[in-house]
């Protein structure tokens, strides 16, 4: 190397590292401890991808069983969490503020939101307690009703519960689901349609949880509403109809293509209006923050609320993405707002 490339070369260094000075260090937390692991990794990598990196240094966090580490240049740092710091190349970096992409626990479910509220570091996601409280699909749709919006007939069984299965069918019917009450992406659901298939379902349902909430079939248009905080106002994004090849929007329906995905939705006025009420009245009444995606079923004109996702996905195939796309807004520009939203967070 020359003297003037050389002289070039301690130039770049010096704006480079002047860059990383000025902009904020983000944290990109994905992975977590459940079956959908490997969907918030790949939420994980694309909004780390598109997090405008003019302004903000972001950092892909993998919280995993055993390990909580940051993946840089496909080396792995590990995080200290006394402080949720890491040191990557004898320099220590702490994050200005936590972008949440784990769906499942411990990020959905409001517990490493806990830790990080008590290390004063903001985060995208709502509340720890609205969280916990949106996770739990029982607690949540006693709520919802609380506020007058309409929900399936459900029972609830734990592990260890005497089963009765005369006594669940009698109140629920058939056919019917059966759900665990914290867990996301489909897994662990089944649809039953002959009493003899209510056991096997329920021991589906208790691999993943230990609680289980079994629902009535509600036979309506299932259609899923992204409600944001975009711009310092609550916005309601196009609706999306969804309609499953297989018996119900499963798994396999959401991630390999065996459904089509409608948006807008093919609603009447009456039936948009109304559904795009019930759940921004609840985004509000449950005071949540940050994204959200719940999903109903219609009777007639009247939209049944199903559960709400706090940490929807995030992939090029993820329904949040793609309202928000045909609203106008870009996940680039949907990122940098929540950021900087997180970043006014006052402890």
């Amino acid at each position: 190397m020359n003297g003037f490339s050389f002289h070039l070369y301690l130039i770049f260094l010096k704006v480079r590292t002047s860059t990383l000075k000025m902009n904020k260090n983000i944290a990109v937390l994905m992975g977590g401890y459940s079956s959908e692991l490997d969907i918030s990794i790949k939420s994980g990598t694309m909004v780390s991808h598109c997090i405008d990196k003019k302004k903000y240094n972001p950092y892909c966090v993998h919280i995993l069983k055993g390990k909580w580490v940051v993946l840089e240049e496909e080396q792995e740092f590990v995080i200290d969490k006394q402080d949720f710091s890491v040191e990557i190349n004898g320099q220590k970096i702490k994050f200005d503020a936590v972008v949440n992409v784990i769906h499942g626990t411990p990020g959905e479910d409001g517990k490493i939101l806990a830790y990080l509220e008590l290390l004063e570091i903001p985060h995208s996601s709502a509340p720890f307690y609205q969280m916990a409280l949106t996770f739990n699909k029982r607690d949540c749709l006693s709520v919802a009703k609380g506020y007058g919006i309409s929900t399936a007939t459900s029972y609830y069984l734990n592990k260890g519960d005497l089963i009765n299965t005369a006594a669940i069918l009698e109140k629920v019917g058939l056919p019917c689901f059966v759900k665990p009450n914290c867990a996301g992406s489909s897994f662990g659901i089944s649809k039953v349609h002959r009493s003899e298939d209510l056991l096997p379902a329920l021991e589906t349902a208790f691999h993943e949880d230990e609680e289980l909430l079994i629902e009535s079939f509600l036979d309506g248009t299932e259609v899923s509403v992204g409600v944001i905080q975009y711009q310092n106002e609550i916005v309601v994004l196009p609706i999306t109809e969804i309609v499953s090849e297989n018996d119900f929007f499963d798994y396999e329906a959401k991630y390999h293509g065996k459904s089509k995905e409608i948006t807008p939705a093919r609603l009447s006025k009456a039936q948009k209006e109304k559904v795009s009420q019930a759940a921004k009245h609840l985004y509000n009444s449950l005071k949540m923050r940050g994204f959200s995606r719940s999903e109903f079923i219609f009777i007639g004109e009247e939209p049944y609320f199903l559960e709400m996702n706090t940490v929807p996905g995030m992939t090029e195939a993820s329904l949040l993405p793609q309202q928000a796309k045909i609203a106008g807004i870009s996940l680039k520009d949907l990122l940098t707002d929540t950021i900087e939203r997180s970043l006014k967070q006052v402890f």
